[in-house]
């Protein structure tokens, strides 16, 4: 999963291809681009193809992202439970 992950994140480094993803969230276009997109020959016309983005690299992505927002999460309420439980120190 990490290898997929880190091509999906290597792809939208590039503001372009970002620009082309915000295109393709509209309708499906003809552009040229690979790992986020998925290609199908059009019946009416042999030679142009029609792209949409592909649903498993952005699902693989926000996965990631859950698990990261789900650490970090755990992180903060671990921190708050302690600092709850410290007695706090008398300033004079």
């Amino acid at each position: 999963m990490r290898t997929d992950l880190d091509q999906t994140l290597t792809a939208l480094a590039d503001p372009t291809r970002r620009a082309i993803v915000e295109l393709l969230r509209e309708r499906p276009l003809r552009p040229r681009m690979s790992r986020l997109i998925e290609e199908e020959m059009l019946e009416d016309d042999a030679r142009s193809r029609l792209l949409q983005l592909r649903r498993k690299p952005f699902k693989q992505l926000r996965d990631w992202i859950d698990e990261i927002e789900s650490f970090w999460a755990d992180q903060l309420e671990a921190f708050k439970a302690h600092a709850e439980r410290v007695p706090k120190k008398r300033r004079i």
